[in-house]
């Protein structure tokens, strides 16, 4: 029987979901998951890897982390920090606090060393150490990351702020910057995110690094390379009328702008000013006046003639976007120094809901509003996300959930992400990335637990411990431009305090969790790890897990394990194997993503009123040594898998597997290669899942590989009338 030839290359579009599956295009998928369009083709999702001192067995330098003077002391801001899931190391040993108490013993992964925490007091004790330093680790939620401008070109330290502390990159990893200093402390809440500045201090004076987290308590601060100070500038004559925090410090015509304020009245009450605009003088933000809106010359103050709270700002060119919840406006300069600003509205029905979500182009800048994805002009507001109408709606409203969203664009992966919490799961923290490809303005989706984003430019050139991996797992060429010295990648943050950067030449995540403890009761595994963020049916792979007598629990490290949710905290292993001895700690938790990819529902005889029958698919692939996907098919518009039916029934030509290793010695020498899927698919359509299944993704040599798709061929005919 003759075939007709159907070839889906290149493939030009992403997720969609603004139409049923049978009407998308022909390169448009109804699920993209952990998967995405670069470039004409379908690649697996970015992987990533740790930062900091890059040993390769431990993700310890990667995490924010303090560095304790003595092996015996109360770590900084004692009783208000201490919880379970805490950690000291010593080396790349770990001791671990998984019991209240006053104090409690820590539980050690080496023998030689032993320890006690006081979770009321702070004060802890460390033995054995010698002179290896001594860490502790709050495992709080990265808050923000922060690039202190210097005056070297891409050269700019980076810093991080979790919860209650100031960190500092360095090249052995990340260390609290004087975390005894209550300057350098800080109060808010996990949603209240850290928004930084760098400015100058004073006309002609040294540029310092302003910040907020918006939390009165906090209060607004600057850094100055040294040291942390407080800074609640007067706006008027009474000693009491300060401006105590704002949500927004930003930049613009030589002034610094407060933006969504609070104040403290006459009577020295804090108010909110949701809308309101405060400017500093010219280039002097810390003079003492250059706030005063009763001083000719000094600082004023503008508001929006709106109710709505001003939620973001950001530059475009020369001119400055103001957000508000469901509306846009410009803060016009006018070139007028006794009355520099003017307001103007841009969109009375569009504006952003996420204060973090806003990223700039060249020519627009995006945001994340309560209605849509929205790209502003300067000259008027409207949805791009058209193609996805519907995922905006996906965020959950707990937890403060619009505050949590947070945005970058990555320049070299020709990217951009937004890490939201999904409605799905209910998690707490962001437990989503969606992914915007704006070169080819393609979606998709990544299952990641993200809190934060950052640009990070590394000071030398990466080796081979830094990006944690072997020859094998590299799929860009060495001399690439991420392993330059003071590249500029992009970092992201979780809620345990793991730090990352994204990579399209890492085909695995980075290790992003710390297992606090490891029971066993009647053969069932229950893993602790505080805040996993993870959901029944996600996948993790458990590293370097150790008993209290130091040796490795062989069973379980190294192995992929598909996991059940208890709560927030704990969960349990699927087909857990048979182990024993007592947990000591060490141990670690690497995200393993799902690839699930669901074509649009073909059919290429629907204009004849024909059904379509599908008995070979040709698959244009990168040549991966080990790799596979499966391939299932569902007939007309159902979710039944044909594939499982014929497996069960013996009927199936074929596994359904797409291997993507060589089978010649010509395909040896190949980048990439045709190979084929045999399937017996018959109905009114026919959809594609592409996905790995459960064998596949618990073997790690194929769920810890890549893999790109070029090009789709359908050989098929038509059937009986629809």
């Amino acid at each position: 029987m003759a075939f007709d030839k159907f070839l889906i290359a290149p493939i030009e579009d992403g997720l969609r979901n603004d139409v049923k599956p049978w009407l998308l295009p022909d390169s448009a998928f109804e699920e993209l998951n952990n998967a995405y369009n670069f470039r004409g083709r379908i690649k697996k999702r970015l992987g990533s890897f740790s930062v900091g001192s890059g040993l390769t067995d431990s993700a310890l330098p990667s995490r924010l982390r303090i560095k304790l003077a003595a092996a015996s002391g109360t770590v900084p801001l004692g009783g208000t920090i201490s919880a379970i899931g805490q950690m000291f190391s010593v080396g790349d040993e770990t001791l671990t606090v998984n019991t209240l108490g006053n104090p409690a013993n820590l539980v050690s992964s080496d023998p030689a060393l032993s320890g006690t925490f006081d979770t009321t007091t702070g004060a802890y004790v460390i033995n054995g150490a010698g002179a290896t330093d001594i860490y502790f680790y709050p495992a709080r939620p990265v808050m923000g990351f922060a690039n202190y401008e210097q005056a070297a070109i891409n050269d700019e330290r980076l810093y991080a702020f979790d919860q209650n502390f100031f960190y500092r990159l360095f090249a052995t990893g990340w260390e609290a910057v004087d975390p005894t200093d209550p300057n350098a402390q800080w109060t808010g809440s996990d949603s209240q995110f850290f928004w930084s500045t760098t400015w100058r201090a004073a006309a002609g004076g040294d540029y310092v690094l302003f910040t907020t987290n918006f939390n009165t308590v906090d209060q607004l601060r600057y850094y100055d390379g040294a040291a942390w100070a407080s800074w609640n500038p007067q706006y008027a004559s009474l000693a009491n009328n300060t401006i105590e925090t704002a949500r927004i410090i930003i930049q613009y015509r030589n002034r610094l702008l407060l933006i969504n304020t609070v104040e403290n009245d006459n009577g020295g009450n804090p108010v909110s000013f949701v809308n309101r605009i405060r400017y500093s003088t010219l280039n002097a933000p810390l003079n003492a006046n250059a706030y005063r809106e009763d001083i000719a010359g000094e600082g004023s103050f503008l508001d929006v003639p709106t109710r709505e709270a001003i939620v973001s700002a950001i530059k475009i060119k020369n001119r400055l976007i103001l957000f508000c919840e469901r509306s846009t406006y410009e803060l016009v300069y006018t070139q007028d120094e006794t009355a520099p600003f003017t307001i103007q509205q841009i969109n009375s029905t569009l504006g952003c809901e996420s204060t973090f979500s806003v990223i700039p182009f060249d020519k627009v800048v995006l945001g994340i509003g309560q209605d849509g994805i929205h790209a502003c002009t300067g000259a008027n507001v409207e949805r791009i996300d058209s193609k996805i109408p519907d995922e905006i709606f996906q965020i959950h409203n707990e937890d403060d959930g619009v505050f949590r969203v947070h945005g970058i664009r990555d320049y070299y992966n020709e990217l951009t992400y937004w890490a939201m919490p999904s409605r799905a799961g209910h998690e707490k923290f962001p437990n989503t990335v969606l992914v915007f490809n704006y070169n080819n303005r393609t979606w998709a989706r990544f299952d990641d637990s993200i809190t934060a984003f950052g640009y990070y430019q590394n000071v030398t050139e990466l080796t081979w411990q830094e990006i944690q991996g072997t020859w094998e797992d590299w799929v860009g060429p060495w001399n690439s431009g991420e392993q330059e010295s003071k590249f500029r990648y992009t970092i992201a943050g979780n809620q345990q305090g793991f730090t990352f950067v994204m990579s399209r030449s890492r085909p695995a995540n980075a290790t992003s969790q710390q297992i606090t403890n490891i029971t066993i009761a009647a053969s069932v595994v229950t893993i602790t790890s505080i805040n996993h963020n993870l959901t029944t049916g996600d996948w993790v792979q458990i590293l370097n897990a150790k008993k209290t007598d130091g040796t490795l629990y062989t069973e379980l490290n190294d192995k992929i394990f598909k996991i059940k949710r208890i709560d927030d905290d704990n969960f349990t292993i699927d087909e857990a194997p048979s182990i024993t001895g007592t947990y000591g700690g060490n141990g670690a938790l690497k995200l393993v993503s799902k690839v699930d990819i669901r074509t649009k529902r073909f059919n290429f005889y629907t204009p004849r009123g024909r059904g379509s029958n599908i008995q070979k698919i040709d698959f244009l692939v990168n040549k991966v040594d080990d790799s596979e996907l499966t391939i299932d098919y569902l007939p007309s518009g159902s979710q039944i898998s044909l594939r499982e039916a014929g497996i069960d029934t013996q009927s199936i030509l074929g596994t359904g597997i797409l291997e993507l290793s060589s089978f010649t010695t010509l395909e040896e020498a190949q980048e990439t290669f045709w190979h084929a899927v045999y399937m017996q698919a018959q109905g009114e359509s026919v959809q594609l899942r592409i996905y790995y299944n459960d064998s596949q993704m618990s073997t790690p040599a194929k769920a810890l590989r890549w893999f790109e798709i070029h090009g789709i061929l359908f050989h098929a005919s038509p059937i009986q009338d629809i």
